[in-house]
């Protein structure tokens, strides 16, 4: 495996160095179908893999002479595109996701990437607590919540600062997001739904029953709880003293 060349500090670059972590996602990756976007590509530790599947790949970095090194090493039909993937335009047809993310984009990215229309199946390496929290590991946080009824989140192992070059300060996670067949709401009610869901996370005592807090519901109770109340605003309930905000 080539060596990666020193990241751009200015651009959060932590280069994937680990062998059997980029199996994994491989591996991830190969159990789904159709053309690989793949966002961050650097230098190619995922992308010559991913190439060798045998599908349709692009891949989009933001570092210009990285993007320009890699399109000179890959073959037809990958292509690599020098872009802000935060801009880039997903296509509006079926496709998969991958990416190494800059852990402090994580948020920004999930969410153009949860509000595009087409894709999937996305295999994300994040922080670890991002990914815990994203997986509904130890209760569901407001992002989780509002997206469930479309998307499957599912955790999929731990990445050690090791595996990285420059080493973070902490782990990865590899998550998996699935885009739901059958979406557990409406795609009309969508934006109800989440105005829902903000308002029971964020309300005066944060709890949708007694004793049952909002992050300890799952896809289907939250469906169905929706459903019942038609997103209207919860009566709030339980102990005020509770200052603590939402986990975003």
């Amino acid at each position: 495996m080539r060596t990666p060349r020193p990241g751009r500090h200015e651009l959060g670059q932590n280069f994937l160095i680990d062998r059997n972590t980029i199996e994994t996602v491989v591996r991830l990756v190969a159990g789904t179908s159709g053309p690989i976007i793949e966002f961050g590509t650097g230098d190619g530790a995922l992308t010559l893999p991913l190439e060798r599947l045998g599908r349709p790949l692009t891949g989009v970095e933001i570092d210009d002479r990285r993007a320009a090194r890699l399109a000179g090493v890959v073959r037809p039909p990958t292509r690599i595109v020098t872009a802000d993937f935060l801009r880039f335009p997903l296509p509006e047809t079926p496709c998969v996701l991958v990416g190494n993310l800059p852990f402090h984009l994580t948020t920004a990215t999930l969410r153009h990437v949860l509000a595009a229309p087409a894709w999937t199946d996305a295999v994300l390496l994040v922080q670890w607590e991002v990914a815990r929290r994203r997986a509904g590991v130890g209760g569901a946080t407001m992002m989780t919540a509002q997206w469930w009824p479309w998307f499957d989140f599912r955790l999929a192992g731990r990445v050690p600062a090791t595996a990285f070059r420059p080493k973070p300060g902490v782990d990865g996670g590899l998550l998996t997001m699935i885009r739901r067949e059958r979406p557990l709401v409406d795609d009309a009610d969508r934006e109800r739904y989440q105005d829902f869901v903000r308002r029971v996370f964020t309300g005066r005592g944060r709890e949708i029953a007694p004793g049952v807090l909002p992050k300890n519901l799952t896809a289907l109770q939250w469906a169905e709880v929706f459903r019942l109340r038609r997103g209207s605003p919860p009566r709030a309930r339980g102990a005020s003293s509770n200052r603590t905000g939402p986990r975003r």
